[in-house]
């Protein structure tokens, strides 16, 4: 099975903690009908690439979707579901809206399109923190998009960020806990990370961004955590959370190692090419070039070959975010290798400190060892 992100390269206003492909322009003047051209001539050059394969999932992210008209959207999905020989019985089909961009109306539109899943960007509740992040939004016009999305839409997630400086743990898990109650069956709850090549990084490097300390991030990690867990919600990977049967079907397919398949300006793809090999490729993520080049096959600006080790690696990476963790089994059948050779040392001190479990197939990591992640990963690689 094969997932398909396509990849959306506007917003109305780029947001200083972001490092997407993504850039800033006028409502009016988001090229919708020649953006679609480009990506159906881009799917129309590698769908040699998807063989017999199947459809497991489609992603509309950005930048902010929600500025693409649904017939167009609705064009590039047809297009995407044509191009596959099967797809998953029940095709989750996402796309990522902004407040700013959202509506009721745009909401049945989209249902219409073909689209089944909504993943609204709210960040916050607090007016002082959207402003402090750049959004265009208030809270009011949060929630007036969270319930358009409830009232319309068979499944909706949220995105939150936490880690603000003068945000309390209490008040991140207010937020959180606010959202559940408004009818969220999935929430992606963020730690703010400043990003070198960012509006924040810039400011950051300049000691001009006042940040909250460690300790406070790590009390409202745990403490969304637990305002979720008393909802009901599932705390399935590192950063987010769903109610019983709704955990995100595109996202799980990244994490356990699948195929996907990345259309649009700055999308990134991995197709499995042989048995224990693959190919990652990066598309220009400049829209004018993406545009002036979609039809001549010209749009790839980095590629590589992935094989054994690499997908090994691939798997702790993504894998390890998950309560699951990694499937050992898939994880030798993807790669080729036994991904535990060569490890057995640091699997082993992981597992003495209880950084880490074997059992039942998987490598995994306790998610109460979820906060020094990152560190019991790279131990492992």
């Amino acid at each position: 099975m094969i997932s398909v992100y396509v990849h959306f390269p506007w917003c109305l206003q780029k947001c200083p903690y972001c490092d997407f492909a993504s850039s800033g322009i006028r409502r009016q003047d988001v090229p919708q009908e020649a953006y679609a051209e480009a990506v159906l001539a881009e799917l129309g050059r590698r769908r040699a690439a998807l063989r017999d394969e199947g459809l497991a999932s489609v992603f509309f992210g950005g930048g902010t979707p929600s500025l693409w008209e649904p017939a167009q959207l609705g064009r590039v999905l047809s297009a995407v579901r044509d191009s596959f020989a099967d797809e998953a019985a029940t095709l989750e089909v996402t796309v990522e809206c902004n407040p700013t961009s959202f509506d009721r109306e745009r909401a049945e539109a989209l249902r219409a399109a073909g689209v089944n899943r909504l993943s609204l960007g709210i960040q916050s509740l607090h007016d002082q923190h959207l402003r402090f992040l750049g959004r265009l939004h208030n809270h009011a016009g949060a929630l007036a998009a969270l319930r358009d999305a409830c009232a319309v839409m068979e499944r909706v997630s949220g995105d939150l960020m936490f880690g603000m400086p003068g945000q309390s743990a209490a008040q991140a898990a207010a937020e959180a806990g606010r959202l559940a109650d408004e009818g969220l069956d999935h929430l992606s709850a963020y730690s703010l990370t400043i990003e070198p090549e960012t509006q924040f990084g810039a400011l950051n490097r300049k000691g001009r961004l006042q940040l909250a300390p460690e300790e406070e991030t790590a009390s409202a990690f745990e403490s969304i955590r637990h305002a979720l867990a008393e909802r009901g919600f599932e705390h399935y990977e590192v950063s987010n959370y769903a109610r019983p049967g709704e955990h995100s079907v595109h996202n799980l397919h990244y994490w356990q190692g699948g195929a996907y398949l990345g259309l649009g300006a700055g999308a990134v793809g991995c197709l499995h090419t042989a048995p224990g090999r693959a190919r990652r490729y990066r598309n220009d993520p400049r829209p004018e070039r993406y545009l002036e080049t979609s039809a001549a096959d010209e749009v790839e600006v980095f590629e590589e070959a992935l094989a054994g080790e690499d997908l090994v690696r691939e798997q702790l990476m993504l894998g390890l975010r998950t309560r699951w963790g990694m499937d050992l089994d898939r994880a030798r059948a993807l790669s080729g290798v036994d991904p535990l050779a060569g490890r057995e040392a640091a699997v082993e001190a992981a597992v003495g400190r209880g950084d880490a479990v074997v059992e039942e197939g998987a490598l995994r990591v306790p998610g109460r060892h979820w906060l020094r992640l990152d560190s019991i990963v790279a131990e492992l690689f």
